[in-house]
């Protein structure tokens, strides 16, 4: 598309100083990319297209971006914001950073992608953070807002900005369901400039009147492709078409696909475009295994892997297996705990904590656990029931080698199953390692560290982390002086 056809639509001047200065929309303009973007979300249990979804034409960007950076010392940012880097142990920007950063904090929209835990959540936060300080939200009108689409990525989110959103006195609320939406409404109606959210529950507190988005000047779409895949776009759009029409766009994900088509035609206006990795997510740190079992050894191979001495994520299809499993893990003395959709938030965030402690070994998930969840030394994601698309498998081992570490994803491949696998990996770009193993073999011992169990049973209790009064930490507010109880660590998101 050229630019004259593009300004038919869209008027679209340099921008730079304030957040949200600069940039309007033609009154009564048509909006291109579709009505309400249904046709082209697919709503969980519709079933998946026959092949990957192809990567769009990414958009030509008129305007030169700004050249990258090698420091956070040379962006244009308040001063303790970069204090607070180094008090994070932050000494130079990740790739995705270090392009990005220089055109948001300059007020351009971005089209970002990076695989996950390349350090997306910095790359955006941070530039939201320094367009937003020094501002002060009324009650009930936030002026910046990050959509994402599950409740654990809203809370890494918000534990991740939170120590540098305290250094600009920025107040930060995270709104998502499972959670009290009375609180929540409290806590917006109290003020704050940040909002972290969920589509649905934010979608929610508009519609009830406590939360007014025509001050948003900076909006933030996290992991954009999942929440198309989800079924949000609906919800997404309604909520874009009441932030500032001037405002800035910043669109980051670890894949690119035609869904997310829609929103870069519809809301980014003269996008700078930044793709730091390649579009299947491939990793050079990680190793890549099909580990080809037999259906009467599954269930021992499995054992024997969540019995290592590391800690290890195990995926499967549904919560029942999820549940079934966590069973058989305990009764043979390996500590597992079991995360999914049918857990009630506290649960999930509890179960979370205790992973991240230590007290559970194994954490048994079903995809809710693919994205949003950063655990650091993570070296090992097993794919207990291959997944079904190529995106999911992708989102799943990004788990481990995260912010430059190693890792590895193995996947057990039943007889039945090798000619789905084999398609499926060529469609994420990946060449696995391929593996016939066998219970006592060297091979599943070398590959994932599996050992035989302790056979001592567990509880449930016995891999839970003591209970704290009150609410979860990462879905309280912060508040700039609140003393910080936990670190938050720029973490690559």
């Amino acid at each position: 598309m050229n630019h004259t056809a593009r300004s038919t639509n869209r008027f679209s001047p340099s921008r730079g100083g304030a957040a949200g200065s600069g940039r309007r929309r033609p009154q009564g303009a048509a909006r291109r990319g579709g009505p309400s973007g249904a046709a082209t979300s697919r709503r969980p249990g519709q079933g998946r297209p026959a092949g990957p979804p192809k990567e769009f034409a990414l958009p030509r960007t008129h305007t030169p971006p700004l050249p990258a950076v090698e420091t956070f010392a040379g962006l244009d940012m308040p001063d303790r914001l970069k204090a607070t880097l180094r008090a994070e142990g932050m000494s130079a920007p990740f790739p995705i950073q270090a392009a990005t950063l220089p055109n948001a904090l300059a007020g351009r929209d971005v089209l970002g992608r990076g695989r996950t835990g390349s350090g997306k959540t910095l790359a955006f936060g941070l530039a939201l953070l320094a367009r937003t300080a020094g501002q002060r939200a009324e009650p009930g009108r936030p002026l910046a807002l990050v959509l994402v689409p599950t409740r654990e990525l809203a809370q890494q989110v918000t534990a991740a900005l939170t120590p540098y959103a305290r250094a600009v006195r920025l107040r930060l609320t995270t709104v998502v369901g499972g959670m009290s939406i009375g609180r929540q409404a409290r806590d917006l109606q109290a003020g704050s400039e940040v909002v972290v959210a969920t589509p649905g529950r934010l979608r929610d507190l508009v519609a009830r009147g406590d939360c007014r988005l025509d001050r948003v000047a900076v909006t933030v779409l996290d992991e954009a492709d999942q929440m198309a895949d989800m079924g949000f776009m609906p919800q997404v759009t309604h909520l874009l078409d009441q932030v500032r029409p001037d405002g800035q766009r910043l669109l980051f994900s670890a894949t690119l696909d035609r869904n997310v088509d829609l929103l870069v035609r519809r809301y980014l206006t003269d996008p700078v475009v930044h793709s730091v990795d390649p579009s299947a997510g491939a990793v050079t740190s990680m190793e890549h295994h099909l580990l080809h079992v037999s259906g009467d050894d599954k269930h021992a191979t499995v054992t024997r892997i969540a019995a290592r001495d590391e800690r290890v994520i195990m995926f499967l299809d549904t919560k029942h297996a999820v549940d079934r499993l966590v069973r058989d893990l305990l009764r043979v003395g390996v500590r597992a705990a079991a995360l999914h959709g049918g857990k009630s938030q506290s649960q999930r965030t509890r179960t979370l904590a205790g992973f991240q402690s230590g007290h559970a070994r194994v954490l048994v998930a079903t995809n809710v656990a693919a994205r949003g969840i950063h655990v650091d030394n993570l070296d090992l994601v097993v794919n207990v029931d291959p997944p079904t698309d190529h995106k999911d498998y992708l989102h799943r081992g990004g788990r481990t080698a995260r912010a430059g570490e190693s890792g590895t994803v193995v996947t057990l491949v039943l007889p039945g199953q090798r000619r789905e696998m084999s398609r499926l990996m060529s469609h994420a770009g990946i060449t696995a390692q391929e593996t016939r193993v066998h219970l006592g073999e060297a091979d599943l011992g070398r590959i994932t560290g599996a050992r035989t169990p302790s056979g001592v049973p567990l509880t449930a209790a016995d891999v839970q982390p003591p209970k704290r009064t009150g609410p979860p930490q990462q879905a309280r507010r912060s508040r700039p002086g609140r003393r910080r109880r936990r670190s938050a660590a720029g973490t690559a998101a």
